[in-house]
């Protein structure tokens, strides 16, 4: 029972780490700037 509570929080912190990578990786400062700014 253990084994398979340990495999789905792996699996929920690997889904959160995907998610977070996705929204944030090459971007500066972690968002874009509005269009009203330029």
């Amino acid at each position: 029972m253990s084994v398979i509570l340990l495999e789905a929080m792996g699996a929920l912190a690997l889904l959160i780490f995907i998610v977070w990578w996705t929204m944030f990786a090459g971007r500066k400062g972690g968002e874009r700037p509005d269009d009203s700014e330029r």
